[in-house]
């Protein structure tokens, strides 16, 4: 339905309140107690809304007004919608997990969704399984584009910069580990600074940058490294680990897994690298978007329970 605008220019919606509480109360004085207004005040509204309607509405019979057959029509159309009205209004959507049905839209890097996902996904299905989550590819420097687009609704982000209207919830810190395959590099303990520099190293490069926080670290002690492989995809490192006497620096959430899987040796980054902080990013408007912040809640807690919090570093364009 189309509305027409026109229709509406002489309506007040101060009218049809004091239509309603005329018609309940039958009486200008008693409506004017309910209304907190002077008699005079409902006496002109009544005379507008004989106006705006062509009709009497209330009839004066002893000590009451008495609606007419226009009035009662009238109440019976008019009083389902200003209930609507009022319960979008004034009434907060309530959001029931096990009930709801929904697809949310969320930006992730593919080291969060390895890391997070296993975990996320299972405990979410058991308490809300018709919240369906999509998985779309991002980076730290689209997030706040696509969410302002429209193409994300949350994005989990290392990003720590951003416009006034984007949202933000630090849900951990973490910080760097080092990996690398024993049958290519047999190591006798963790890598000192000296072992870290003399082997190539493989990088994961949001903007096919070839150097990161590490670099600038080992610059400042007059050292460098080199780094063989840049890729996008922090998927690709431990099959390459696996075939390369190489070292590859990832947030330390990757680290167990891939020391099962792939039979992968770790240790701490030989340098004083500072954490980092995952954070989960929306955009304002969705601050009433009652699935939404559900949503929100329960990532928190949930990763509340895998780590603890930390304070944001700067981002690079380089994560390791």
């Amino acid at each position: 339905m189309t509305i027409k605008e026109n229709d509406f220019r002489k309506i007040d919606l101060n009218l049809l309140i004091a239509f309603a509480v005329l018609f309940r109360e039958q009486s200008v004085s008693a409506a004017a107690d309910k209304l907190h207004l002077g008699q005079p005040a409902v006496s002109g509204a009544l005379s507008r809304l004989r106006d705006m309607f062509d009709d009497p509405l209330f009839i004066r019979s002893g000590h009451r007004m008495q609606p007419t057959a226009r009035a009662v029509a009238l109440h019976s159309e008019l009083m389902p919608l200003l209930e609507q009205l009022q319960s979008a209004l004034f009434q907060q959507a309530e959001f029931h997990p096990a009930q709801a049905q929904v697809t949310v839209t969320l930006g992730m890097t593919d080291w969060v969704e390895m890391w997070l996902m296993p975990v996320l996904i299972p405990a979410l299905r058991a308490v809300a399984p018709g919240v369906r989550l999509s998985t779309v590819a991002s980076d730290p420097f689209s997030d706040a584009e696509r969410l302002e687009a429209g193409e994300l609704d949350m994005a989990i982000s290392v990003a720590t910069a951003g416009p006034r209207w984007l949202e933000r919830e630090p849900l951990t810190a973490m910080s760097l580990t080092t990996l690398w395959h024993p049958a290519q590099l047999p190591l006798r303990g963790a890598p000192d600074v000296d072992t870290f520099t003399a082997y190539p190293h493989l990088l994961v490069s949001y903007r096919e940058a070839n150097s990161s926080q590490i670099d600038t670290l080992l610059a400042k002690q007059g050292l460098a490294r080199r780094v063989s492989y840049t890729t996008p995809h922090f998927a690709a490192l431990p099959g390459l680990l696996a075939s390369l006497p190489a070292f590859a620096s990832v947030p330390a959430g990757l680290a167990q897994g891939w020391e099962k899987t792939w039979g992968l040796a770790s240790a701490p980054v030989p340098l004083e690298v500072p954490p980092f902080t995952l954070s989960l990013l929306w955009h304002q408007r969705h601050n009433s978007d009652p699935a939404l912040m559900w949503l929100r809640e329960f990532i928190r807690r949930q990763m509340a329970e895998m780590t603890d919090e930390a304070d944001c570093p700067s981002m690079t364009a380089a994560i390791a």
